[in-house]
């Protein structure tokens, strides 16, 4: 069933992000979500705090502020002493966004981060949170580019949504009318690293259970990536070089896997293996393709971690055999990962075959929390050897010529990443990040 403006539960509001919006500003950006409009600036000061004085470090705080005509009916404003909530809002603002930054390399000066409410329509603290993002942004940017700073302090990237319990409906961003009816209401601020910076979280009309938390906690990350996205979009050809890399889970212990991919990918993303991630259980991978066991894979992991997961199943598959060892490449012999048991069981069971037609396959498969799991598909055709030939690689790789003549297992690392079932997979995959992370 739709939400009152058609949305469906996991899904936020259309945000957009215009900067430069106050061009007297060092940094400054419009932010859109639905109905709420949020104008955020940074302004740099060349001095800190005196409690920071003399220590070589730099400081980010935040105001914030409700314009009179924000709500509908006019809203005071804020004198000398501000009222509370704005009070906490802008303490969360200044928490959150001073983890974007090594306040050493930033030096001994301050960027104040100010966001004013020009229409509030729920989710005031998450816009200014991520618009406030951008703006440091582009006033890190602006002191680089003017040569008084060397080193890109920015070591984060941080954005802020909310999520809630309506009409016992787990929602995703919320909008006034459903956040004042809400009887769970929470607020997500978390890095580029899927890490929580700040995790608000109240049973306004009633407790609630884990089952509901973990449905928040996955539409929460969602709604966090997809305003990840917009920021990069927002600052593409600006500051996009400033920021971190996303990180992204590659379901494998495999040490060659990881690495192949990671010179695949390059430093487009932070490639991490399932083990740095906290995941060390056993997956079944009972999938009769090499799509679903990727799919498999990924998904199993991305529930347990609620971070991006990155997997693929990859193997063999020989005309004359039908196909074979197909899936199950990897324990072909029976022992997973024997790779001299593989190749020789291999080799028996192709003797006297006059055709050698063969392919490797690459399925690869993200799964994203609270969202649909994508899997693209790679292929490297070739011809079987009847006996080794060379010493690099893994698996088949000796058994394996490409049409240039050589075996993957003689070619150089540089040289197979660039042409194998898993790179092919891997641009395919590398368009797709583009478009989700």
């Amino acid at each position: 069933m739709k939400r009152i403006d058609n949305r469906m539960d996991n899904q936020a509001r259309p945000c957009t992000m215009q900067i430069d919006f106050v061009e007297t500003a060092d940094g400054s950006c419009l932010i859109s979500t639905g109905k709420t409009r949020v104008i955020c600036t940074a302004s740099v000061e060349e001095r800190v705090p005196p409690f920071l004085r003399g220590q070589g470090k730099g400081w980010v705080t935040a105001e914030y502020a409700m314009l009179p005509a924000s709500t509908g009916s006019r809203k005071q404003r804020d004198g000398i002493k501000k009222d509370g909530r704005s009070v906490e809002i802008q303490r969360l603002i200044g928490r959150s966004l001073r983890q974007a930054v090594d306040m050493t390399k930033l030096g001994e000066r301050t960027i104040t981060l100010d966001c004013d409410v020009l229409q509030a329509d729920g989710g005031t603290r998450t816009a200014s949170i991520t618009g406030a993002y951008v703006a440091l942004v582009l006033a890190v940017d602006k002191l680089m580019k003017n040569g008084l700073l060397h080193e890109n302090p920015i070591i984060g990237q941080i954005a802020a949504v909310s999520a809630g319990v309506v009409d016992e409906r787990a929602m995703l961003d919320l909008c006034y009318v459903e956040d004042s009816g809400a009887e769970v209401d929470m607020n997500f601020v978390m890095n580029q690293r899927g890490e929580f910076i700040e995790l608000q979280g109240t049973g306004e009309g009633r407790a609630f259970t884990n089952r509901e938390l973990g449905a928040l906690l996955a539409y929460g990350r969602k709604g966090v990536r997809t305003l990840m996205h917009s920021q990069r979009a927002a600052l593409q050809g600006r500051g996009e070089h400033l920021l971190a890399p996303t990180r992204l889970v590659i379901a494998s212990g495999n040490a060659h896997k990881i690495k192949e991919l990671k010179d695949i990918f390059g430093s487009s993303y932070e490639l991490i293996s399932m083990k740095e991630a906290g995941f060390d259980g056993d997956i079944e991978e009972n999938g009769t393709t090499f799509e679903q066991n990727a799919a498999i894979k990924a998904e199993a992991i991305m529930r347990e971690t609620g971070l991006p997961v990155l997997a693929d199943d990859s193997g063999l598959s020989v005309d004359a055999l039908s196909g074979a060892p197909g899936v199950h490449s990897a324990r072909y012999a029976g022992d997973h990962g024997n790779d001299e048991a593989n190749n020789d069981l291999l080799l028996a069971n192709m003797k006297d075959q006059q055709n050698r037609g063969c392919k490797f396959v690459c399925a690869m498969a993200l799964a994203l929390p609270s969202d649909q799991t994508r899997v693209v598909v790679g292929e490297c055709a070739g011809q079987l050897l009847s006996e080794r030939s060379g010493e690099g690689g893994f698996g088949y790789d000796p058994l394996f010529m490409y049409e240039t003549g050589k075996t993957f297992a003689q070619m150089s690392e540089k040289q197979k990443n660039s042409i194998s079932h898993r790179a092919n997979a891997a641009e395919k995959m590398r368009e797709l990040l583009y478009e989700v992370l």
